[in-house]
Order: structure tokens, then sequence, then C-alpha cells
């Protein structure tokens, strides 16, 4: 009897295992949530908190200053902070923050609205922004309404043209 109840317990406890493993111990799930004052937030660029890259629409030889549009399919997203930390990369929404603007350093794309409202949920980049070919810049994720309490946050970015 402990033959056949082991026979059928070695194939489940593989199988268990293979499902725990499946997915990295990085992977994160957020629920969409919407954004609401006193929180902590990091905010991402391509998936990226600390340094993105944003590919850029540039072809060939590129020339300094040159600007070009973000090919599509690049996003932007908020999530929440588990708990309080002493991070510096971490915004904070304030008293009365319930939208997180997104500047991309492109004065037209904070016009059309790139506000995000829940935690979780991935704004694509508008392929009409204005940005430069290639370097280094910052995008900037502010709280609003905004208060005396409420920090953005930036994440540094590589703009790369292609090839």
């Amino acid at each position: 009897m402990f033959r056949t109840v082991a026979a059928r317990l070695v194939p489940l406890a593989a199988a268990a295992l293979v499902a725990a493993t499946a997915l990295p111990a990085s992977a994160e799930v957020v629920d969409p949530a919407p954004i609401a004052p006193n929180q902590y937030f990091y905010g991402f660029v391509n998936g990226q908190t600390g340094h993105a890259t944003i590919k850029m629409a540039c072809f060939g030889p590129v020339r300094p200053g040159q600007t070009g549009h973000p090919f599509a399919g690049q996003t932007v997203e908020v999530r929440p902070v588990a708990i309080s930390s002493s991070a510096v990369s971490m915004g904070y929404t304030g008293s009365g923050g319930t939208t997180i603007v997104v500047d991309l350093g492109d004065p037209s794309a904070v016009a059309k609205s790139l506000g995000l409202r829940y935690y979780g949920v991935k704004a694509e980049i508008p392929v009409t922004a204005t940005l430069p070919c290639y370097g280094s810049g910052k995008v900037t994720f502010t709280p609003v309404p905004t208060s005396w309490t409420a920090r953005a946050v930036t994440v540094v970015v590589d703009y790369v043209g292609q090839p």
C-alpha cells in the first residue's frame, strides 16, 4: 500500500515543484487599485524603476540635438509601495493626490493628459511625443492635485535610436 500511495504522490509533488518555480521570485502581481492620498508609489518606465531605455524611431546617423518619436508598445505605470521605507526612488501622493501625471520631457505629451489614476495599469508612451534620439533624460511622476507633502519621483532613462 505504501508503494501505491508513494507512486501517486511523487508525480503530484513534482508538479507542485514545477509550478512553484515556474514564476521568478521577483514576479509581482498588482491588482488595479485607485491612486489615493497618503500613499507611497514607484514609477516604472518599460518595467524599470531605476534606469530604463526608451527606444526611439531615429534611423541612420544621428546628429547632436536631433529629436524623434518613440516606438509603439512602450509603457509607463505606477505601483504602490507595500510598506514605507527610506528609499529615495519612491514618490508620495501627499494629502490630496489621486492622479499621477507623467512628464516624459515633452510638453506636448503632458498636454495630452498622460495621467495615471490606477496602480498597476500601464499607459502607452505616445508615439507622437518628441524626445531626444539618443542620450539620457528623466521621466517624472508627479502627484496631482499637489500638496506640500506630495513628492514626485523620477526614473532615469536612456534614449536609444535604432540602427
